[in-house]
């Protein structure tokens, strides 16, 4: 999981948002309250923190009150509110559910939260996921999955026991007399690149050109075929090649097969 960094409202985003706690929240909208700059926007600071905490406004200012939001897991604290001081009740938002999982929280949870939500919410293996929810669990983890025997799951020096001892987090999933494992591990946060011109290089490349379009040569691009540069053997493909999955290993695929043959006499 990415180590949060030290954040404030100029630097504050959907997604680091959910490095903070409920305390930080109170912290960073005081700062707006000396800032006449960072006051003027106080409202789409106010926008990105409801991505990631449950904010109230309490009405009745009195202790009785006040307790029930704590006893819900609220923190409440004065914040000024436009002209006004108002009381608020503010509590970061839970992930809970598969469909609590986005791409602004993928990086902020830790693979053994990931396996806890996976296995509160279902039971019917990695494909049973949309494609939607798999290709956010995905930006942040590194999945694989293998299904054998119960019996050959944890067999030693097997997949099962290399995943583990290289950080991998498991869920098991039962399947009559087969199990089906979903590995996860966490995937470093990258910085994406940027490419950034400057005004002089931006006019370099404009005079370069004689014109600021680019011209497309139709009939190079007619001449290009999306089937030849496409061209799969349908053959070729097979019920296993489309259960590969990631981080797959040759030693692996060996031994597994290994272990299959060894019983073959019984199935």
């Amino acid at each position: 999981m990415k180590k949060p960094k030290a954040l404030t409202l100029k630097t504050l985003s959907k997604s680091n948002v959910w490095d903070l706690q409920e305390n930080d929240v109170f912290r960073l909208l005081a700062t707006a309250e000396k800032d006449a700059d960072l006051k003027d926007n106080f409202r789409r600071y106010v926008d990105i923190f409801r991505s990631a905490f449950e904010i109230e406004t309490v009405a009745v200012d009195r202790p009785q009150v006040i307790e029930k939001y704590e006893a819900r897991g609220f923190q409440v604290d004065s914040v000024e509110d436009g002209d006004s001081m108002a009381k608020w009740a503010v509590k970061k938002r839970p992930i809970m559910r598969i469909t609590d999982l986005t791409y602004e929280n993928i990086h902020h949870i830790s693979a053994a939260k990931l396996i806890e939500v996976l296995e509160r919410n279902f039971g019917g293996g990695w494909e049973s996921l949309s494609q939607s929810i798999q290709d956010i669990i995905q930006s942040g983890f590194d999945i694989s999955t293998t299904t054998l025997p119960a019996n050959r799951l944890h067999k030693e020096g097997g997949m099962y026991e290399r995943k583990v001892a290289d950080g991998y987090e498991v869920l098991e999933i039962p399947k009559g007399s087969w199990v089906e494992a979903i590995f996860a591990k966490e995937k470093p946060e990258l910085d994406k690149p940027h490419m950034k011109f400057d005004d002089e290089a931006k006019e370099n490349i404009s005079d370069e050109n004689g014109d600021d379009d680019i011209e497309i040569d139709d009939k190079k691009r007619d001449d290009f075929d999306d089937e030849d540069a496409f061209d799969i053997d349908d053959d070729a493909l097979t019920e296993e090649s489309y259960r590969t999955t990631y981080d797959a290993n040759p030693d692996d695929l060996n031994l597994e097969a290994a272990d299959l043959s060894d019983d073959d006499d019984a199935y």
